[in-house]
């Protein structure tokens, strides 16, 4: 992540401006990609669905599809926020929440609550799949920044044997719970574990915008800090940036993000992956224009990707979490050989 300093610290009217075709961008997936399906939609019915909320294509868009577009932009842009982070935290290009088992520990979290919803029950009606997603993510984020802190610059090599370890660990986990539940209950979280956003109306977005929301205001307000910390912990300390506390609250803000992405959609790999270098490559490396930028692309990308997933063999969807892997590990070969010597 080094040797970039050319590309940073934009002044703020080239920053806005760097920011626009990806706001334009994000505008008309969300315009564009409701009308994208297995089922083809009328356009007089959708429009008279403000006068009758009863009508099948009103429902179509506004009930099912119109939240699902929103899902991908909110769980796409957290990721790759959170995968821009990481990335020039552990000053390695192959950090992101999948590569490095936060999924997996978030994942593991939110399969007990599921799984095990009378042990965890909170008061109020509160749901406990977010709580313990959060609890998943930070014992993960915890020893990573235990491995940073020992040995400063973390290996690419260790880095995603950890990351790969983590994930068995995390996936014994989960089987071993499977023999606490029904075959059905299993089934349905099985096809949750291979990521997926089709959720039940707006109220599943819900727990992203509790614990996500926060988290990605948390990442972004970091900003300027990540710019420093781009250069090296050393000249960002002689700048004045805390770098622990700078850590701290990025692995904070990371944790967040990600236990609110799996909460309501699984899984999904890659997007932190890819979508942060594609930026990087656009629009330079200035931190302040990177984190936003790859939180509407990758925000782009996810949804897009959705709507290929319910369109490709329709009446049949495809996860979407199915796709990124697919398109997504070419990549990260491809950024591997790239780092590893010969």
């Amino acid at each position: 992540m080094g040797g970039k300093g050319a590309g940073l610290f934009l002044d703020r009217s080239n920053g806005i401006r760097a920011l626009v075709p990806y706001l334009l961008l994000t505008l008309c997936s969300l315009v564009v990609l409701p009308w994208i399906g297995g089922e083809t939609i009328d356009p007089a019915s959708v429009w008279a669905w403000f006068r009758d909320s009863s009508t099948i294509h009103g429902i179509i868009f506004f009930e099912q599809r119109l939240p699902r577009v929103i899902a991908g932009l909110l769980v796409g842009g957290g990721l790759a926020i959170a995968g821009s982070c990481l990335q020039i935290l552990f000053r390695n290009p192959l950090a992101e929440p999948w590569t490095l088992g936060i999924s997996g520990g978030a994942s593991v979290g939110a399969f007990l609550a599921y799984a095990l919803p009378g042990v965890f029950r909170l008061p109020f009606g509160l749901d406990s799949t977010v709580l313990l997603a959060m609890v998943g993510a930070g014992v993960v984020l915890g020893g990573l920044l235990w491995c940073s802190q020992r040995s400063g610059a973390v290996p690419v090599q260790t880095l995603l044997l950890g990351g790969v370890t983590i994930s068995v660990l995390t996936s014994g986990i989960i089987m071993l719970s499977v023999y606490f539940i029904s075959p059905y209950r299993f089934f349905s979280f099985h096809r949750w574990m291979m990521g997926g956003l089709d959720i039940g109306g707006y109220q599943s977005l819900v727990p992203f915008l509790l614990t996500g929301g926060p988290g990605i205001l948390l990442l972004v307000s970091l900003a300027r800090a990540f710019n420093h910390l781009t250069l090296g912990e050393e000249l960002a300390q002689g700048h004045g940036v805390d770098v622990r506390r700078v850590h701290r609250k990025a692995l904070l803000g990371a944790g967040l993000v990600t236990a609110g992405c799996v909460s309501i959609a699984g899984p999904i790999g890659f997007v932190g992956l890819i979508v942060p270098h594609a930026v990087r490559r656009l629009s330079g490396y200035d931190s302040r224009v990177v984190l936003p930028a790859a939180g509407m692309l990758g925000g782009v990308v996810l949804a897009v990707a959705d709507a290929a997933a319910r369109t490709v063999l329709a009446p049949t969807e495809i996860p979407v979490g199915v796709i990124m892997a697919v398109v997504g590990g070419p990549v990260f070969l491809y950024l591997l050989l790239r780092r590893t010597p010969q």
